[in-house]
């Protein structure tokens, strides 16, 4: 039953708009702070956390700390499933923030 439920909520993560642009963003950018995003979608703490949050949970993302800061990236590596629907993502026409970097440069 883990399978299912493993698969069931990979699909979920990806059923919502933000958490699709905050993939593809992640992906073009590579590791990004919390801050960073959050500065770049002008979007409240918690909210931004809690979309990371199933977006790890799912198996799309990693996160370090380095220093104060967290940073999220995407996994590596994925799994078949994950790496298709990341590359169906890298196709699709959205409207993506620019970056806003506020953190400093961490070695990962």
């Amino acid at each position: 039953m883990e399978a299912m439920e493993d698969f069931l909520k990979s699909i979920g993560a990806l059923y919502d708009e933000t958490r699709v642009k905050l993939l593809k963003f992640i992906d073009m950018h590579g590791p990004l702070c919390v801050c960073d995003l959050e500065a770049s979608f002008g979007m409240i703490q918690s909210r931004l956390s809690r979309h990371l949050k199933i977006l790890k949970d799912a198996g799309f993302l990693s996160s370090k700390q380095c220093g104060r800061w967290r940073y999220y990236s995407i996994r590596s590596p994925l799994d078949r499933f994950r790496q298709e629907a990341l590359e169906e993502i890298r196709t699709l026409s959205v409207e993506l923030p620019d970056l806003k970097k506020l953190s400093k440069e961490c070695k990962l």
